[in-house]
């Protein structure tokens, strides 16, 4: 049976509500910015462009072995910014960690692979800030750019003999075969051709060895969606990184973010988890960036 790419990739079609759920989404991250106003502790401006910056999230009682977590917003390359999502930083907070919120500029004034290069630039800079690996989030185009972090592999000089910069990650709806979005009006924006879309799939790299790396995905989302999360889990645990594929009950595209922003959800207990090991591996800066 042929797939309807476009029914399938379109999201915002997927999901008719859509424009409610993202207006929630900047009323609910202004009100954590208010209600909030130490946790924004400070911007790491990692880049020459005004998008090319991380949000810092602080909470108030710190866990000071806790590893911070990065999170990237999804828009399919091409929309939405930070300021959606101050409040996925909430559910960490909670539990002592504190939160980046990245941005990156927007297809088509660069490209898919330009936005990778950016993601690890904040890496590195988060790195510099901290001093010590980091977990990295992400949706949807969050999630493909996490797992692309996930399979760098890292310029020596600029980080400890030993020392992987990124120790984990979890994918939210993520998208790691891009492929299947040339055919599709997503990819007006995008410009990509099977040959670039090959090349910035992460599911086609080499999974890291020994590091978690999940995949979530709404029950509600549609069947590529699902399909692109679990065949992800299953090929990069080929290479020894450590998988999982979750489903979330009665989530769509947009909802499944929810439990960022909660405590004691699911997925932030996991991230919690993952931003806690037992054993921390701290350093100095080494590089020039």
């Amino acid at each position: 049976m042929r797939i309807d790419l476009e029914a399938e990739y379109n999201n915002r079609a997927r999901v008719p509500e859509h424009p409610e759920i993202i207006a929630g989404w900047a009323r609910d991250a202004a009100a954590y910015r208010e209600a909030h106003p130490k946790a924004l502790q400070s911007r790491i401006d990692y880049g020459p462009t005004p998008r090319q910056f991380i949000d810092l999230f602080a909470p108030e009682r710190p866990n000071a072995d806790a590893l911070p977590v990065l999170f990237i917003h999804g828009g399919y390359w091409q929309g939405l910014d930070p300021s959606f999502f101050s409040h996925m930083a909430k559910g960490l907070n909670a539990h002592g960690v504190t939160v980046g919120v990245a941005g990156y500029d927007l297809c088509p004034d660069v490209t898919v692979d330009e936005i990778v290069g950016q993601m690890r630039t904040a890496v590195h800079w988060m790195g510099r800030k901290f001093g010590r690996p980091l977990i990295v989030a992400g949706h949807s185009a969050g999630g493909h750019l996490a797992a692309c972090l996930q399979a760098t592999e890292w310029q020596e000089d600029l980080w400890p003999e030993g020392v992987r910069p990124v120790a984990g990650g979890l994918a939210i709806s993520g998208i790691f075969e891009l492929e299947p979005l040339v055919p599709t009006s997503v990819n007006i924006k995008l410009g990509l051709t099977p040959e670039t879309a090959c090349a910035d799939s992460p599911r086609l790299w080499k999974g890291p060895d020994g590091i978690a790396f999940e995949c979530w995905v709404g029950s509600d989302e549609s069947s590529e969606y699902l399909r692109q999360s679990r065949t992800m889990a299953a090929v990069w645990s080929v290479y020894g990184t450590r998988t999982a594929y979750v489903e979330v009950p009665n989530a769509n595209h947009f909802t499944v973010i929810a439990g960022l922003a909660e405590a004691d959800s699911p997925v932030s207990l996991r991230l919690k988890e993952m931003a806690t090991p037992a054993t921390v591996d701290r350093f100095e800066w080494v590089g020039q960036r």
